[in-house]
């Protein structure tokens, strides 16, 4: 079987966090999304692993699973997102005709997807479907079941038949190739891939819903990010590998290599990536510290600090914040009493 994870996608509802990088690569608690997809697809037994990207968002996707072990990565070029069926169209040459799973590179799954798998191997379905219950099914495509058989599926319908939506895991057998082929684009200009799979289940094949295990999270918003950054540093074991001077580590703290905590209190669960630098700082509760970061006379939590970002002096606490690749947070000193703000597309600000 291999795993077919997307990543080309422009991740608008994150702007404007990706308008540099796709949304795949921003790291929560401490790790690439797409790194969590990876082992996900390992732990099912799942080595063999396509990745489609864009123009745009191929380097990015590329650089950052560089080096990650045990599996074996190719890339499929889609040169325009054109919904997930067009998707596995493109990549169609590269899956021939082996099973497959199909994995949305933003999604988190707190137990993996190996029961999706085993249930596909075990029942000889032509499709397996991850199925969530959640509280406002408009925004996904939704299933209508009999038992664990899906028989309709509708994408994001204004009249939900159930709360059950599409969770971003599917397992497909061949028989899919056939039936997006000739799809027709949605009322979005999408090849939708709930339509192949109402496809399957019009011409009598067999569909099962399998509902998920533990959490799940659609990374599409800020907020999102932030709640995923929880849910996974919740689980963390704390261990320092860095350098701590005169400072407190309370709870669930990671240290990694080459970083710095000096002077401050770290309050876990909590990480602080490598090469990064905490100083007379507070680092409260599910905050994740990016590689190559500086938080400096300041105090943070409940937060993402990305990589290279400098939070530096800041009078006021800072909490539920998303801090971008090499984004600066700094106080101004002396007169005129003033903020002054560099903000891109987008953005959002809250002044207390």
């Amino acid at each position: 079987m291999k795993g077919l994870i997307l990543a080309a996608g422009r991740g608008t509802r994150l702007r404007p966090l990706t308008h540099t990088r796709p949304k795949p690569v921003i790291r929560v608690a401490g790790r690439p999304i797409i790194h969590y997809a990876l082992e996900n697809l390992k732990g099912a037994g799942v080595r063999e692993i396509g990745v489609v990207v864009s123009p745009d968002t191929h380097g990015d996707v590329q650089a950052a699973l560089n080096g990650v072990a045990g599996v074996e990565v190719s890339y499929v070029l889609q040169e325009e997102p054109q919904g997930l069926a067009h998707a596995v169209g493109v990549a169609r040459t590269w899956l021939q005709d082996d099973p497959f799973v199909l994995y949305l590179g933003d999604n988190l799954f707190e137990r993996g997807v190996a029961p999706f798998v085993e249930a596909f191997r075990r029942g000889g379905p032509a499709a397996v479907v991850a199925l969530a219950r959640v509280e406002d099914p408009r925004q996904f495509g939704v299933a209508q079941v009999e038992g664990s058989r899906i028989l309709r599926l509708i994408e994001k319908p204004a009249e939900p038949p159930s709360n059950l939506a599409v969770a971003g895991v599917y397992v497909f057998d061949a028989r899919i190739h056939d039936l997006i082929e000739g799809l027709e684009p949605s009322a979005r200009g999408e090849y939708e891939i709930t339509d192949a799979i109402q496809r399957l289940i019009d011409d009598g094949h067999e569909v099962q819903g399998l509902p998920i295990e533990g959490w799940w999270k659609d990374t599409g918003r800020a907020e999102d990010l932030l709640d995923a950054n929880r849910l996974l540093l919740a689980g963390i074991e704390p261990r320092n590998e860095g350098r701590v001077e005169e400072s407190r580590l309370i709870g669930r703290v990671v240290i990694e290599k080459g970083a710095t905590v000096r002077r401050s209190t770290v309050m876990g669960p909590a990480l602080i990536a490598a090469d990064s630098l905490v100083e007379d700082a507070f680092v409260g509760p599910f905050t994740a510290v990016g590689p190559g970061a500086e938080v400096r006379g300041s105090e943070v939590e409940y937060s993402i600090v990305a990589d290279r970002a400098v939070i530096d002096g800041v009078p006021t606490r800072l909490q539920e914040c998303v801090i971008g690749v090499g984004a600066r947070v700094t106080s101004r000193a002396g007169l005129p009493r003033a903020h002054r703000l560099v903000l891109g597309d987008e953005s959002r600000v809250e002044i207390g």
